[in-house]
This record gives structure tokens, C-alpha cells and sequence, in this order.
């Protein structure tokens, strides 16, 4: 069976794209439809301006929006804004926000800002030659791509370094310029992306214009010129610490000398075995990303250059650490976070602008702290659930809401579920079970 090719549907109107799609893969459904179209923005500027940001836009996807009402950082409260659909999540980052601002909140630092850009390249001459002319050549290379630079120069950002790079002997003729920038409070990428297609011309130009090539030498060829997001430079530290014997709390269920040793060897098995370690670190991302989509910044890339840093030592490890020195309990986290507060959809979606201002308005390093705490956050109430109650005690709570209306339960068969389910350790049988007999009952 030959499937018809279909042209032209970009240039439809929204409607015409969302009927097509009804009518062609829906079976012509009047809910779904119904549904595409409640789903839309109720101001059509705004849904405009959704729609803008991708293509071949029919209808938008709706996900919970939450906060942590009070995480106190570096000695100030904010209100942070996140975006997920996993239930437990918030509601562990607020407990966990809740139990370290009696002991003094979080304390985070960012330890540099500075993000790259690669120019790929083949050269198929005397290595040393290049060298010496890029060595020649770098200040002049750096003015022809200025007028790019400076206006983010002129904020304070712009070039902060440019070097070449062998890697002939990973692959044969392959070199690299590594470009270094600081971005201020933009994330950066297409500014990055900007000046080193740029820089990339210019310098094939200028080898084929100046360097005088033997017989056996050929023209330099850029393979590709783009922004990588492993910004192992643009790095944040966050951390908890307080005395070992004020851990004392009866919701813990353990003396403070059990919950530190059994919570520092949770720690250590995230960094030996890879298999704890993914989910360790997909934990710390739940609180992450959250924050990350919130503020409308790219949770891709932020992904990407996390699980990448976790395996910078060749091995994949956990991301955060614990040291129980003089009495005390330290937690941290150092990763790299590139972020912006301008530009992007930071600037133009209504709702990320909403969380920046919920947020007073931080700039980038302020941001980057602040998403790095919650994920710090996030892990230590997961491990603080896995080494006392276990996980699935409190995220099956969290999560019987949606069970209930998976089995499309109704107001007064989910208050008597959650009032049976409250002492009791909740599963998807269980529940259903529950029901069944609840409506035999009636």
C-alpha cells in the first residue's frame, strides 16, 4: 500500500493543519477536535505568539504549573516556580526547602560562567605550519569578527579566548578552534552559533589567501561551526550543612548518627554503581528541569551537559557528595548550568516572564543557583524517602490522584479513597480493588 505524500500542509492555517489532522489520524473525532480546540490560549495573542515558537502548531500541551512557596538561599527567600507532570516532585522540594531553612538554608556559589564554541576543521598540511599561522593570525582573526562582539562586549561579555586545537590523532587532519565567551545574562547559543560561523569563514579565508601550500597540502575545509553545551567552565556549587546531632527530627524515623551513615553510603553507591547512579541523577534533573522550563530556558541542553559532566572521570557517577567532618553534615553538588534571563523565550513567553518576576528578577548566576538548589533539594528527599520510608510510600500518595482518575472515579468516591488510602501503602490494584468494592457497595 502506497501512502498518499502530503505537501504543502505547512502553509495551511491553523484550523486547516488541525483538521487534517482530525480528519486523517483521528478518525474524524468530534472530542478530539473539541479538545485541540480547548485547548488553545483564550486570548488569541497570546496563543499567536505560541504558536510562533515552533511549526506545524495545531493546539497546545498543558502541564502543571507548581512552587516551592519559601527556599531560602545564601540568606534570601524565594518563591520558585516549576513545570512537571511527575507528582511527587514539588511536593518533595518544598519538604525538603521547609526542613534545611530551619537549619540555615541553602549556601550556593557560582564558580565561573564561561561557555564555548567550536570551529571544526580539516587541514591536510604540516601541522606546525598551522600553528604558527594561527598563532599569528588569532588578534587578527578576533577583529574580524568584532563587530558581532561588541555589544555584548560592551555589557561586560563578549570573546574571552580563542585557541587551536589538535585532535589529528583521534582522527586523521582534524583540528578544532575553541572559542571561550561570556555571555552576561543571555544563555548565548545563537550569539555563539553567530560570531563563529563567522570566525570560521573568515579563517578559511584567510589560510587559503596566506598560507603558501606545497604539493601535497590541499585548502583548509570547515566541517561544521556551532555552540557545544558541554560548558564544563560555566559551573555553580550548592550545598546544605548543619552539626549532625540537629538532624534530630521524629519524621526522619532514624537517630541522626543511623540517617548520616545510611545516607552518605546512598551517596557512595550512586558514585560505583552506574546503575543507582542514572537514578540518582534523573532525581536531581525532576527538580532541574522543572525550574529550567519554568524560566523558559533550554532543559535539553542543561540535560545534555549534566549527564556529561556526571561522566567527566570516564565513568558514570552520581552528581552530589557528602562529608561528615567535625561533627557536621555537609551536602553538595557542583554542575555545570548554562542559563540566561533575557533573550529566548525568556523574554517572550508570558509565563517564563511570570516565574522571573515571581523570582525578583534574577540575573543569570542568581538563576543558575537557584535551579542548582533545587535539584540539590530534590535528591536529598529522595534519598532521605529511600533510606527510611522508601520511595514508594509518599509517591504513591502523590500519585493516587492520578490513579483515581485513570479509573475515572468520581468527587465522593476520591475523598473516600484518600481518606482509606492515607495510613496505607498504595498500589494501582489496590486502588482499583478499592473501587470495585465501593461501587458494589452502592
Amino acid at each position: 500500500m502506497f501512502l498518499q505524500r502530503i505537501c504543502g500542509f505547512s502553509k495551511l492555517g491553523k484550523l486547516q493543519k488541525l483538521d487534517f489532522v482530525v480528519n486523517k489520524y483521528l478518525d474524524g473525532s468530534t472530542n478530539a477536535r473539541e479538545l485541540m480546540i480547548d485547548s488553545w490560549h483564550r486570548r488569541d495573542d497570546e496563543q499567536k505568539l505560541l504558536e510562533q515558537f515552533s511549526e506545524n502548531t495545531v493546539t497546545n500541551f498543558h502541564l502543571p504549573y507548581g512552587v516551592i512557596p519559601e527556599l531560602f538561599i545564601n540568606g534570601k527567600s524565594y518563591c520558585v516556580p516549576m513545570v512537571t507532570e511527575e507528582s511527587s516532585v514539588v511536593a518533595a522540594c518544598a519538604r525538603s526547602a521547609k526542613f534545611w531553612r530551619e537549619r540555615g538554608g541553602f549556601h550556593s556559589e557560582v564558580i565561573s560562567t564561561t561557555k564555548v564554541g567550536q570551529i571544526h576543521f580539516s587541514w591536510h598540511g604540516d601541522s606546525s605550519k598551522l600553528k604558527e599561522f594561527f598563532t599569528r593570525k588569532k588578534d587578527e582573526l578576533l577583529l574580524s569578527v568584532e563587530f558581532l562582539n561588541k555589544s555584548m562586549a560592551l555589557r561586560g561579555g563578549g570573546i574571552s579566548g580563542v585557541s587551536l586545537v589538535d585532535r589529528t590523532e583521534d582522527e586523521p587532519r582534524y583540528y578544532q578552534l575553541l572559542v571561550e565567551f561570556e555571555t552576561c545574562n543571555a544563555m548565548g547559543a545563537n550569539f555563539i552559533n553567530s560570531v563563529i560561523e563567522a570566525m570560521a569563514e573568515n579563517f578559511s579565508q584567510m589560510v587559503v589567501r596566506e598560507l603558501t601550500f606545497s604539493s601535497t597540502e590541499k585548502e583548509i575545509e570547515i566541517i561544521m561551526a556551532i555552540v557545544s553545551n558541554y560548558n564544563q567552565d560555566c559551573v555553580v556549587k550548592t550545598s546544605v550543612r548543619c552539626l549532625i546531632k540537629d538532624l534530630l527530627d521524629p519524621k526522619l524515623g532514624l537517630d541522626p548518627d543511623c540517617f548520616v551513615r545510611k545516607f552518605k553510603k546512598a551517596v557512595r553507591i550512586s558514585k560505583i554503581d552506574r546503575e543507582r547512579a542514572v537514578t540518582h541523577n534523573k532525581g536531581i534533573m525532576n527538580g532541574i528541569d522543572a525550574v529550567v522550563l519554568a524560566t523558559g530556558n533550554d532543559f535539553r541542553a542543561v540535560e545534555a551537559c549534566v549527564h556529561a559532566w556526571a561522566s567527566r572521570s570516564g565513568k558514570y557517577q552520581g552528581l552530589t557528595d557528602v562529608d561528615l567532618s567535625d561533627g557536621h553534615f555537609e551536602f553538595s553538588m557542583k554542575i555545570p548550568m548554562s542559563i540566561g534571563t533575557v533573550g529566548g523565550l525568556t523574554s517572550l513567553h508570558p509565563m517564563a516572564r511570570l516565574s522571573l518576576d515571581m523570582l525578583g528578577l534574577p540575573d543569570a548566576e542568581e538563576l543558575m543557583s537557584i535551579i542548582a538548589s533545587v535539584g540539590l533539594a530534590q535528591n536529598f528527599a529522595a534519598i532521605r524517602s529511600l533510606i527510611t520510608d522508601g520511595i514508594q510510600r509518599g509517591h504513591m500518595k502523590m500519585h493516587l490522584m492520578n490513579i483515581l482518575n485513570h479509573l475515572e472515579a468520581n468527587e465522593e468516591e476520591k475523598q473516600m479513597s484518600q481518606k482509606y488510602f492515607s495510613d496505607r501503602v498504595i498500589s494501582f490494584t489496590d486502588v482499583r480493588d478499592y473501587l470495585a468494592g465501593l461501587r458494589n457497595y452502592h
